[in-house]
């Protein structure tokens, strides 16, 4: 019995809380001075169960007490069980709602929020910013000729590769419009202000180099001429929390943000448009070109603006990528992408396409050779 009543006590403590532990010990105390006593007295008595019904009694009562005691614990362990099991699936569909949601959010903004717990509310602060706008020439033509769905694949397969990299360089992508994005480095983390810039420029030229893998996907099924045009420009902005406490937005507004926005629509195809502010931050890394002075809507004085240069296509036969197009004629070659086992078949189909134009500039040389002939032996 004594043995008994020790394993329920150590069972109590082990599935209570903290705060009765105490409380457990105490009682555990007390209880072991009882029996201890009420031993004692029933072994020196030396009394018979047969002639006297107190010992009886007490082992009957012992007995009930153990046994409620051990009920008690049983049901205390199912209630629990039964509401862990609700908590554990509250929390799993909390956790399910959340990843759910943070789609919709930029991970820089989320992450804090989650990982700190920190209060949100309407509030933003001005910045140095390094801001991008991009879309693509083409699509909105491309779309009167296109249904719905495959209007929606081309824009949702473009969109993909972009965030992918802008994450990828760390950019925070504020917002779909349309078919453009808008990215801006600077907050909440910033590397600094020059480092931003060349962070910038640098997701700008892998989104370039993508679409023209992507251009040539589209091309092969017959949705040609969508390009991508950029424009970026370095200053300050305000950035924060915009709207109301029950509806809130991430984003930047200021006159450098219209500034991005207008050298995007005065790129041309494939175009990186910097303004003065960015050029001065890239031009020792990145080879830029004077594309002229633009009078850009809303600003009274004329832009100067600079091209951001393929920096692949300034390394010569190190170059790694191989882009040129005419008609009937379209070579599209990434090296960057292409896998060992890939560059003795990429050569059997380049050799193949040579003895093609071989064949076909013979015939040509033919035709022209027999009309030449035909107008010497039938003159006007």
């Amino acid at each position: 019995m004594s043995f008994s009543l020790a394993s329920l006590i150590g069972v109590r403590i082990i599935v209570s809380g903290s705060e009765n532990y105490l409380k457990l010990l105490t009682v555990a105390l007390v209880t072991a001075v009882v029996f201890y006593y009420v031993g004692a007295i029933l072994d020196g008595a030396d009394m018979d169960c047969g002639e006297s019904w107190v010992p009886t009694i007490v082992l009957l009562a012992s007995m009930a007490v153990i046994l409620w005691q051990f009920w008690y614990v049983y049901q205390e362990y199912s209630s629990y069980k039964v509401r862990a099991r609700k908590a554990t699936g509250r929390l799993g569909t909390m956790v399910s709602v959340i990843n759910k949601l943070t789609r919709f959010i930029p991970p820089q903004i989320w992450e804090p929020i989650v990982r700190t717990d920190s209060l949100v509310s309407v509030s933003n602060k001005r910045a140095k910013l390094t801001i991008m706008f991009s879309d693509i020439i083409g699509f909105t033509e491309l779309s009167d000729s296109l249904s719905a769905d495959n209007l929606a694949d081309i824009l949702n397969t473009y969109m993909h590769c972009m965030t992918l990299i802008a994450e990828k360089h760390g950019g925070v992508l504020d917002k779909f419009i349309g078919d453009g994005m808008v990215c801006f480095f600077g907050e909440p983390d910033s590397r600094g202000s020059r480092q931003d810039a060349l962070d910038c420029v640098a997701m700008a030229i892998d989104m370039r180099r993508e679409m023209r893998t992507l251009r040539q996907k589209w091309r092969l099924m017959g949705f040609d001429g969508l390009y991508i045009r950029i424009g970026i420009t370095t200053g300050y902005c305000h950035v924060g929390n915009f709207g109301s406490n029950n509806r809130l937005s991430y984003t930047l507004i200021g006159k450098e943000a219209n500034l991005a926005a207008r050298l995007e629509a005065s790129a041309g195809k494939d175009e990186i448009l910097v303004s003065e502010s960015t050029y001065d931050y890239v031009c020792h890394n990145y080879e830029c070109q004077h594309a002229g002075s633009f009078q850009l809507k809303g600003f009274d004085k004329k832009v100067e603006a600079w091209q951001v240069l393929d920096p692949d296509a300034q390394k010569g036969h190190l170059s790694k990528w191989v882009d040129h197009t005419l008609p009937g004629f379209n070579l599209h070659l990434n090296f960057k992408d292409m896998k060992d086992n890939d560059y003795q078949d990429i050569r059997d189909r380049l050799n193949f396409a040579l003895e093609r134009i071989e064949q076909e500039q013979e015939k040509v040389a033919i035709s022209i050779a027999e009309e030449i002939k035909r107008s010497d032996t039938h003159p006007n």
